[in-house]
């Protein structure tokens, strides 16, 4: 060994893993919903970010890798553009990761929203690995459009002199994306559960020769995380020896957060392009041990910040090399979604969707009735009534306070059908009886916390539960009665038999019997087993044509569908009174336009949140 040699095994080097997550497709910071910028997404802002922190990197001689996790590839017209009109070109995200030299990408679960060869015919214009460990095909003649893992190779400097080091990439994503996308998925492939493909695929990069395994992990923090068929399992994954570090997803946290800790380096940069996560590791050298990571940094750098009082206070610009690329493809994506449809009477929004009526939910709910209701001619639910299942798909929360449908009063465009239905779901129908209706009900219910009577300062919503799992069940009256703790878990499960929240079950004034029959009109991401509804997923299943919700809402607002019956029955549900009882909800600030829509004797504005949300202390 010569002297330079020995002084190397002595020098530590840096390797910077630049990583995005969950950006749905928000590659500019642009809304087009409302048709205006947006300063508070954009991969376009992150790019600067990505800029600055490879020229720190240069500056201090560590070499870099460029990865996104996950849920990136669409959901935004922009990223709908070529799948939707046959466009010839590059489509935007393949684009837009080619210019910012990605290395590689992770697929998470709405990577397959529109099926296997769409999701082909995106990784086929990508000169990046695109890479997922634990989906495996189930007919050996049908090709992935994506690896299993891929390996990076860097030259490291320590000191004087430069090594080579091998970077093993795995992904994975949730298993239950089988049942979320169960109609594109379904007898094409097989998901195999994180953990253990984790393990075993890194254990085989380890014996590729991998210096260092980083795992793409397109999943979060939950409640159920320790178990083996978890949606989440970033914690028993970061328990894994044979990982050195994890690049975390799914649920649009930002981690490292200072309350959760980590046997190993975890990033996760939030969602829809608001942080950039850098995980830097400080390796030495020895011919004895090859590479060993001695120290570890990880950070979060924001496109924005947020004053005291909630305002926005940009930190990134746009990078004019991107938004130029992408400028003929913005352009045609808003004259594409200023198309036409029809109009509304009155404003639609979901501000207030867990407290109040949501009239752009309702909107859904008779567009999918109408769709459906022709169809079950000749079938055996011919004459049984039709209800129709829908829940919010934009509510705030963890995607942020400007998260929320608002089309106003007036003409309607195509951006506004889109802002009521932001996914590609079809249209089912299913039959159930009353004892599942109720059922149903009850684990929408899950949404809320248990409510202490007589008390204040109490948060209305589970956190953990997702707002696109609260199904308001339309053609039916019912009371939720939040003191009532759940009836069922997050994951399904029957955690408290004796409870019920569904009260004053009602079907044309009658209260539902458990023998009584209906039809309902619901998506394919329920149906699928979305949420992890067990009575949808398991109800009988009438035969429907491929219908998107969508067309069925641009083809009722157009008077293209006949009025449906159930415009005349009232608001499905309202919360069991409470005296002396406030709960806080956190809704979007430009919620302020439609206060006007609550009882002002039973609301109170408590003003803006630290993150930007407008908190309103309602009186039950």
């Amino acid at each position: 060994m010569t002297g330079s040699e020995q002084t190397d095994d002595h020098e530590v080097g840096c390797l910077r893993i630049l990583a995005t997550t969950d950006l749905h497709a928000n590659l500019l910071s642009y809304d087009y919903y409302s048709d205006r910028p947006d300063p508070t997404v954009g991969l376009s802002r992150v790019a600067s970010l990505i800029d600055q922190a490879r020229a720190e990197a240069e500056k201090t001689r560590a070499s870099t890798v460029l990865v996104d996790n996950g849920d990136s590839l669409f959901g935004t017209p922009l990223a709908e553009l070529p799948t939707r009109i046959g466009d010839p070109t590059q489509a935007a995200v393949p684009l837009a990761f080619d210019l910012l030299g990605y290395d590689a990408i992770g697929l998470g679960n709405h990577d397959f929203d529109f099926g296997i060869d769409v999701l082909s015919q995106t990784v086929a214009q990508m000169d990046c690995s695109v890479i997922c460990s634990n989906v495996r095909a189930l007919d050996p003649e049908l090709s992935l459009p994506f690896s299993t893992t891929t390996i990076i190779h860097r030259d490291l400097h320590l000191g004087t002199s430069t090594r080579p080091i091998r970077l093993g990439l795995l992904s994975v994503l949730p298993p239950h994306t089988m049942k979320w996308g169960a109609y594109q998925l379904r007898d094409k492939v097989e998901i195999d559960q994180m953990v253990t493909s984790a393990q075993r695929t890194a254990a085989s990069l380890r014996d590729a020769g991998c210096d260092l395994v980083i795992a793409l992990a397109h999943t979060g923090l939950g409640p159920h995380d320790g178990e083996d068929d978890a949606e989440n399992a970033l914690k028993p994954l970061s328990m894994l020896t044979e990982l050195d570090a994890i690049v975390a997803g799914h649920t649009h946290l930002t981690l490292p957060d200072g309350r959760h800790t980590f046997a190993k380096p975890v990033v996760m940069p939030g969602a829809h392009g608001s942080h950039l996560g850098i995980i830097d590791l400080f390796l030495t050298h020895s011919a004895q041990d090859g590479w060993q990571i001695t120290d570890h940094s990880v950070d979060l750098k924001p496109i924005i910040k947020r004053g005291p009082d909630g305002t926005v206070q940009p930190q990134s610009p746009e990078q004019q090399t991107l938004t130029e690329a992408l400028a003929p493809q913005h352009e045609r994506t808003r004259r594409r979604m200023a198309q036409p449809v029809g109009g509304t009477a009155q404003s639609l929004h979901s501000f207030f969707s867990f407290v109040a009526e949501d009239r752009a939910l309702s909107l859904a709910a008779w567009a999918q009735a109408a769709a459906v209701r022709p169809l079950l001619q000749n079938t055996v639910a011919a004459n049984l009534p039709l209800l129709s299942a829908c829940a919010p798909g934009k509510f705030g929360a963890r995607s942020g306070p400007s998260n929320y449908t608002d089309v106003p009063e007036g003409p309607m465009y195509m951006r506004h059908v889109v802002d009521i239905q932001p996914f590609p779901n079809e249209l089912r129908a299913v039959v159930v009886d009353g004892a599942q209706l109720r059922d149903w009900l009850e684990m929408s219910a899950g949404l809320f916390n248990t409510i202490r009577p007589g008390k204040g300062d109490q948060p209305l919503i589970d956190e953990d539960r997702a707002g696109h799992n609260f199904d308001v069940i339309f053609g039916l009256e019912y009371d939720i009665d939040v003191s009532a703790p759940p009836r069922f878990s997050s994951n399904g499960t029957l955690c408290d038999p004796q409870s019920s929240r569904i009260r004053n079950l009602c079907w044309q004034g009658a209260q539902v019997r458990d023998s009584q029959h209906f039809a309902i009109a619901v998506n394919s991401f329920r149906i699928g087993g979305g949420g992890n509804f067990a009575v949808p997923q398991n109800a009988t299943r009438l035969p429907l044509p491929s219908v998107r919700v969508r067309d069925a809402i641009c083809d009722y607002v157009a008077g293209r569908l006949p009025r449906d019956p159930l415009e005349d029955a009232p608001y499905p549900w309202r919360l069991r009174q409470m005296p002396q009882t406030q709960v806080d909800i956190f809704t979007g600030p430009d919620a302020r336009a439609h206060l006007h829509e609550l009882d002002p004797a039973t609301h109170r504005v408590a003003g803006l949140t630290p993150d930007g949300f407008l908190k309103v202390v309602v009186s039950l």
